[in-house]
């Protein structure tokens, strides 16, 4: 069986962009220590826990997701390929 790859991407870009918006809403209404983000901090221009950076974390991660999503895809459907004809 292979994978949709527009499919597996979209829907990877969406689960983890939402995830980055649900957490950084989650440090901000716990009133959690601005640092434990830190890194995507550094990874993600512009994120903040802030109400404007969660909206930032949520471009990045959508573009992120959605590349990691992609390549995640294609590699499956390569090795359950490969996997399949080595099977017979």
């Amino acid at each position: 069986m292979k994978l949709n790859i527009a499919a597996f991407t979209l829907a990877f870009g969406i689960w983890w962009g939402g995830s980055v918006f649900l957490l950084t809403w989650c440090l901000i209404l716990m009133g959690a220590d601005p640092e434990m983000l830190g890194v995507l901090q550094t990874i993600y221009i512009g994120y903040a826990i802030t109400p404007l950076g969660s909206i930032v974390g949520l471009v990045w991660g959508l573009l992120d997701g959605a590349v990691g999503g992609a390549i995640l895809a294609w590699l499956y459907n390569l090795l359950a390929g490969r996997f399949a004809t080595a099977q017979g």
